[in-house]
Parts: structure tokens; sequence; C-alpha cells
């Protein structure tokens, strides 16, 4: 009985799921289904977009879109199936990331657009729901965005966090969840990277409690932790200690010559005797009280927003806006849904399917290329023996 329930309930779930957007890019129709704009950048500033397995595959017909020129922006974007709003349901956004080059500074993210959108016209301007994905730029800056936006502040709002990202040259596969209960969730091949609570994640609601106003750092309140000693005495003739003396080692050179180069003088060098400027020793204070913390009152401004989990309220589209130095990466098998079961499922269709091929593939041809790059380093050795032994020869 308990099982038969089970199962019912899981095919409920599974018949109340909906999937707004799948893209695998495996067939050569998929230019159809996307629009690059023209009327966002210079044509000379925007890349072109490759459809390719890339350099290490575990499958052949399995394809995705790669950036394919240095320094150019990139734009894309595809309309849903339907606008979606995720009212009393998750939101999922997923798809899987491969740099094949070693990325310097480039962003890899995805948005959710909402409304009507000009798509001749997408750009870092257009107004997006979601932003989420990895983004590169230099050594200290590689973090895995998490941006939402937020009408009541008409803001797009970061994650307070710093959320790991992968910049190895395989797949990683990119999974965003937002919960009816006002949590989130970031996995990166199904492994939890980040998540919390929205509300003290991003800076979504004004705090809940704030200084008292009225109430201020009592003026004799002593927050002074240590002072001076009041014993401690400066010792007679500190003061006439001189800073520099002149060197006791060193001589008047034999070819000093005072008449011509006047009354010889030591050099001068750094008194070891001397301390600084005199300063009495720092002893606890008696009269100090702690730090004074600000009494805190319920902020009388702060409203809950029992909403705060529909991030995605008319969305119509899903999009790339990128630039990038060096070009190589890969985006594939994307998915937007209300159901992270469905996500999952399509990953194991997917991105998990091709994994362990693409990795066998990278591996054999990082092995081929250090292979390669031995015997060119056996063979520019041999090269230089052999020319040391000709000058040899010639002598």
């Amino acid at each position: 009985m308990i099982f038969s329930l089970v199962v019912v309930i899981a095919i409920v779930a599974s018949v109340s799921a909906k999937t707004y957007f799948k893209e695998t890019f495996n067939d050569k129709d998929w230019k159809s289904r996307w629009t690059v704009p023209t009327n966002w950048k210079p044509a000379a500033e925007m890349g072109e977009w490759g459809w390719t397995t890339g350099q290490y595959f575990g499958d052949a017909n399995d394809k995705g879109v790669q950036t394919s020129e240095d320094a150019r922006f990139y734009g894309m974007s595809a309309k849903l199936s339907e606008s979606f709003t995720n009212k009393d349901k998750p939101l999922v956004v997923q798809y899987s990331v491969k740099h094949e080059q070693d990325l310097d500074c480039g962003g890899a993210y995805i948005k959710l657009l909402h409304g009507s959108v000009d798509q001749d016209s997408f750009s870092g301007d257009t107004p997006y729901s979601v932003m989420f994905g990895p983004d590169v730029c230099g050594s200290s800056n590689r973090k895995t965005h998490v941006i939402f936006n937020y009408p009541p502040k008409n803001d797009n709002l970061l994650i307070k966090d710093s959320v790991r990202v992968e910049t190895d040259k395989l797949s990683h596969l990119y999974t965003l969840v937002v919960n009816t209960d006002g949590t989130y969730e970031v996995f990166i091949d199904e492994v939890s990277a980040s998540t919390g609570k929205l509300e003290d994640k991003f800076d979504f609601l004004l705090p809940k409690e704030i200084k008292d106003p009225d109430v201020s750092k009592p003026d004799d309140w002593v927050d002074t932790k240590k002072i001076p000693d009041p014993e401690d005495v400066k010792p007679d003739g500190y003061d006439d200690i001189p800073e520099s003396i002149p060197d006791p080692d060193a001589a008047k050179p034999d070819d000093w010559d005072d008449d011509e180069d006047g009354e010889w003088e030591a050099p001068m060098i750094d008194n070891p005797e001397y301390e600084g400027p005199w300063k009495p020793k720092m002893i606890d204070n008696p009269a100090y009280k702690g730090e004074w913390e600000h009494p805190m009152i319920p902020n009388p401004e702060y409203m809950e927003d029992p909403d705060l989990y529909m991030r995605c309220k008319d969305c119509t589209h899903v999009g790339f806006e990128l630039w990038q130095v060096k070009s190589g990466t890969i985006f594939d098998d994307i998915i937007v849904t209300d159901s992270l079961e469905e996500a999952k499922v399509f990953a194991q269709e997917t991105f998990f399917k091709k994994q362990a091929g693409e990795k066998e593939a990278y591996d054999a041809a990082e092995a081929e290329r250090l292979e390669a790059e031995k015997a060119a380093a056996e063979a520019e050795k041999d090269e230089e023996e052999d020319e040391e032994e000709e000058d040899h020869d010639e002598l």
C-alpha cells in the first residue's frame, strides 16, 4: 500500500513538472532556433559561433556551440516554449560549459530574459531576470555568478557569497535551483556549491533590525583598551642620544689630501644605541568598559516578500551575452524547467552520458601531447650535443 502511494506521488510529480526550454545543439537546424543580435555591436566586434564536438569528446554526434574568435563579443537568444512565471513552483536553470582554451578573461554565463525582447538588439543592456554561470578574469576574479533582478529595487542583485567555478578543459554541469520556500542552491556536476535563504544571501529586503536612532554612545564611555603608563618616566639623557654617529671603523684614505680634499670626516652610520623618540610603555586601561554595542530595534520599514522565490516573472527567452579575450568555450545541454528531477533526468541523458568518454579522450590527448614534448626535448638535446661535438672536433 505504501509502495503504491509512493509510485502515485512520483507519477503525479512527473506529470505536473513542466519544461519550458531544452536545447542539445545536436542538429544542424539549431541556428533557426537562435537569433544572433545584429544591432548590438559592429560586425567586426562580434564573434562567430561555431558548431562542434570540440577537441575532446565521447560522442562524435554530440555537439555544442563554441566561441571561435578571440577578443570578441558573443550574443544569441532563443524563445522559451511559453512565458514562464514560477508561481508556486521551483525555478531550475541548467547547462554545461567547457573551456577548451586557457581562459584568462571571459564570461560563460546564461541569462533568462523577461517580457518582450528585441532579439536583434539583445545586449548587456537588455533587462533580465536571472544571470547564472561562470565568469573568469585574472587569477583573483573567478566565480560562478548568481544574479537576480529585483523590480522593487529596480536592481540586479549579486549573491553575497563567492561561488566556486571550474576552469579545467572538461565539460561541467551548472545547475541553479530556486525553491518555493525561499531557498536556492547551486550545483556543479550535481555537487552542491552554494545554498541558503534568498533573504540571507542577497540584498532583496531591508534589514529586519536597525540601530536605535534615539540611542548614542554615552560621552563617558571608555573604549580605549591601552593607555600610556603614567608611572613610566623617560630616562635621564635619553634625548641626548644621537640618531647617527661617525663610523668608528672608517679610516681616512691614504691618498686623502686635506689641502685639496678638505678636512676628512668619517661617514655617518646609524647609532645602535638610538631607540627612536621616547614613548611610555602601554598598560591596560583600568577604566576600559569594552566595545560599545549600539542597541538594535525592529526596522519599521522592513517588509516581508512572500513572493521572493518568484525570480522568474513572465520569462520569455534564454540567451548568452558575453565577452571573451580567448575563445574556445563550448555551451551545451540547456534546460529551463520547474522540476529539479526533470533537470537531473536530462543531465543523465546528455552530460553524464558523454562525461566518461570525454575524459578518456582528453587524457589520451594529454598523454600524446606530453610524449611529443618529451620527444622534442630529447631531439633538441641530441642536436645540442652534436653541435658541441662538432665544435670540439674543429678545435
